[in-house]
């Protein structure tokens, strides 16, 4: 079932709220006790909705009280981000409008009137709503992970037909090696915990069990015990209760945790065991720690596997690396899905045989989804029930309890609330298609998803962290690096994508199949809408993310035109590879924009005056606009950039005036062609992040860099004009932390301001293919 997020979208709607009835600007609008009433009936609600969130599982009614309950709270925080837009530019707005001539004057009567108007309206649609809670008798839960009880994973055993098996030799082998070796030089050589990872259905217990079952590891130790399902709240009690009953075949459910912790001592009391804690969730040290003490009165050689999704229970419970386990080859998946799909010793028809080898290519080298699609068609001949379940994701495929998406869906089960939103957005973004690290988080942030509590912790950062929670839990594959240790960019794996559709539901989607569509995607394998489907597409009210990408045929201008008449709750808009030479003025209409991304539209020479009035803009990527001549003029004054990415063949900063992107803390300028960096960089005291790819005729980096006093990472590539010089502007640069120096042909030596007050901060240096490069200081 499709998650309604609910409890994030109340918690932001109640951050904003606190916030506005705090500003003084609400007193000015006479809105300050409306707002407050507003608090406190949204506050009342939220209490309950994680119970209403379980509830709705066997209860419909629940559902649609949760749906109208939804659409108020999204209609309310539409509202405040309407005004939250609004006031704090109340200080600013003479400038501003000098500038976009675009804002209403505040204080007006009618401007008051129509405001408090729509929060009544609201409030009353939502107390409606609350009162209705009553008969549903929820009870009050904190914000906690949801565990849904039909969802629990079954427990696995030891027992393995290694006939069955295909392709996990190797894996096996490894393991075994693991176990017989000495321990792995730790300090506790009782004791080696050896970590087996992977992304749910991968085949982790399989590669065990093969181990577990080998005639060298049964000589090996004296017990064998094997304890699985951690999928509930991990308590020591329980745990110590699941290995005694494995090493001695007893139950002892009716000891307390001291008597039970005795028994395992006199147990395991000079053996050497090996005990396998199968699909592991616990990333609490402490109570990590306490079991792994009741565990070391053994001989030395005792070894204890961990099969886990988390990279962070690795971690928390390893002596060595972890053992990642990898997908499948090609071959093998073909041949595991051959076997699940005829029968032993028959026949095998060439063009099924040949449909089966592409969908195996949706599985991503993942077993179990192999086995499903597999399965799904044993003993079937008909060609077009293939080809269904070639086309269709397998998200839209029904599936038992020990399929694919269910398995993969314990995994989502286990994310707090907050990861979940970023998680079901990924939804949005393409499979298999190498994806910048910036990007994910600068949507999750333009959406709203991502908070922080902390004055001195950047929104930045805490999305960078929701980033690695997810990365650690195998949700991107094929993670590129940098030589700091920075991750560059990731794939989204084919199955963890169908499951993010899974539990985004209804409001994402291709088509206009429901009003609550917010976020919509349009790519190659798709059409643009026809006369019919643009209708309803374009009638759409609260859409806040479009993303349309064709490398063939892109949209005209009366598309775009459509569409920022029609979306005037748009946050995200993505158009790729435009062929159009200009934009329709009407776009500076989506005040509420966030992230804007025009990239790879060569054609784009120019973008129109309007564009200053995208005054709530924090991403713009530009990058592949390589016919762009300029900037407008006043698209400097967008006080909230903070990402640009940059393809053109001039750019101006101009002298400092209002704001002037000092908001800006990444940039990326690639195969600009423009001999100097701008003149302005004394404006851009917040960046952090500034690389320079790819401009063929950039000749200095003007001594006004030293400005840039925020500045960490400095990654200037191919550059074959580039000259440092004498470099007196990086002595400036006192927090550089990292510095990559590559394919610049005419740099000799580092500049002498590098050895300066940048050599006490520079962690990560970098230099390669400067063939001219002769010497370091």
């Amino acid at each position: 079932m499709a998650e309604t997020f609910l409890f994030n979208i109340a918690e932001s709607a109640l951050s904003k709220l606190s916030s506005l009835a705090a500003e003084q600007i609400s007193l000015v609008w006479n809105i300050r006790s409306e707002v407050r009433r507003l608090h406190n009936t949204l506050s009342t609600i939220k209490a309950v909705i994680l119970d209403a969130e379980e509830q709705q599982l066997k209860n419909h009614e629940v559902r649609d009280w949760l749906q109208k309950l939804k659409d108020a709270v999204c209609n309310i925080d539409d509202l405040l981000d309407d005004l939250t837009i609004r006031s704090p530019l109340q200080r600013d707005i003479e400038i501003l409008n000098k500038v976009t001539g675009f804002f209403p004057d505040l204080n007006s009567v009618v401007f008051r009137f129509k405001i408090g108007h729509r929060i009544r309206g609201l409030r009353q649609k939502l107390d409606e709503i609350a009162a209705d809670r009553s008969k549903f008798h929820f009870t009050e839960k904190t914000h906690t992970v949801i565990f849904m009880d039909n969802n629990v994973r079954e427990q696995t055993h030891s027992y393995v037909r290694a006939s069955d098996i295909i392709g996990r030799e190797r894996d096996k082998e490894s393991t075994v090696q693991m176990l017989l070796s000495s321990n792995n030089n730790n300090d506790d050589d009782h004791l080696d915990v050896i970590p087996i990872v992977g992304i749910g259905g991968l085949g982790k217990t399989t590669v065990v069990k093969l181990a577990y079952n080998d005639e060298r590891v049964i000589q090996r130790f004296g017990l064998r015990m094997w304890v699985s399902s951690f999928s509930e709240h991990f308590t020591l009690g329980k745990t110590v209760e699941k290995i005694l009953k494995s090493a001695t075949g007893e139950s002892f459910g009716h000891l307390d945790t001291d008597q039970m912790q005795r028994r395992l001592a006199g147990v395991l009391n000079g053996t050497r065991y090996l005990l396998v804690l199968d699909d592991v969730w616990n990333v609490d040290r402490i109570k990590w720690m306490d079991l792994r003490e009741l565990l070391m009165n053994c001989s030395s050689g005792s070894k204890i596997i961990v099969t886990t999704r988390s990279k962070a229970v690795a971690v928390v419970t390893s002596t060595r690396d972890a053992y990642d386990l990898t997908g499948l080859s090609d071959g093998d998946c073909l041949s595991l899905f051959l076997k699940c799909a005829f029968r032993e010793g028959g026949d095998q028809p060439p063009n099924l045989v040949a449909i089966g080898r592409e969908i195996v290519g949706k599985c991503g080298g993942v077993p179990l989804a192999v086995k499903t699609l597999g399965s799904l068609l044993y003993m079937n001949r008909d060609e077009h029930e293939w080809v269904r379940i070639r086309n269709n994701d397998i998200w839209e495929i029904d599936q038992q309890q020990s399929d694919i998406l269910p398995i993969l869906r314990l995994s989502y089960e286990q994310l707090p609330s907050h990861l979940r939103q970023c998680f079901a957005y990924c939804s949005m973004l393409p499979k298999g298609v190498e994806i910048p690290r910036e990007t994910f988080i600068n949507l999750w942030i333009a959406q709203g998803f991502v908070h922080s509590d902390n004055a001195d912790r950047q929104v930045e950062d805490v999305g960078n962290h929701y980033f690695n929670e997810l990365l650690s839990r195998f949700c991107f594959q094929e993670v590129a690096d940098a030589f700091d240790g920075e991750i560059i960019a990731c794939k989204i794996h084919n199955l963890v994508h169908d499951l993010a559709q899974s539990v985004a539901g209804v409001e994402y989607g291709k088509k206009a199949v429901s009003d609550r569509v917010r976020h919509i995607f349009l790519q190659d394998e798709d059409h643009l809408p026809g006369k019919e489907e643009s209708k309803a597409l374009l009638g759409l009210r609260n859409v806040r993310s479009f993303r349309c990408a064709f490398k063939v045929r892109s949209p005209d201008k009366a598309f775009i035109r459509a569409i920022a008449t029609s979306f005037k709750l748009l946050r995200v808009l993505i158009l790729i590879s435009l062929q159009l030479e200009e934009l329709p003025s009407c776009i500076g209409n989506l005040k509420r924009l966030r992230y804007l991304d025009l990239s790879q539209s060569s054609n784009l020479t120019s973008l129109p005056s309007s564009f200053c009035k995208l005054v709530n803009l924090q991403t713009l990527n530009l990058i592949n606009c390589e016919s762009l001549r300029d900037l407008p003029k006043y698209l400097l004054h967008l006080i909230n950039i903070k990402t640009l990415y940059l393809s053109c063949q001039k750019l101006s900063l101009g002298k400092k005036r209002y704001h002037s992107f000092s908001s800006l803390k990444f940039s990326l300028l690639y195969n600009c062609d423009f001999v100097q960096l701008p003149s302005g960089l004394e404006n851009l005291t917040c960046i952090r992040v500034l690389r320079i790819y790819d401009c063929p005729r950039l000749a200095t980096l003007p001594d006004s860099i030293k400005h840039l006093v925020s500045l960490e990472k400095l990654w200037v590539w191919n550059c074959e004009e580039l000259d440092f010089g004498e470099g007196a502007g990086v002595q400036g640069l006192t927090r550089l932390v990292s510095l990559l120096l590559m394919g610049l042909p005419k740099l000799a030596s580092l500049p002498m301001g590098l050895t300066k007050n940048v050599g006490r901060t520079l962690k990560f240096l970098r230099i390669a293919n400067c063939v001219g490069f002769t010497e370091l200081p």
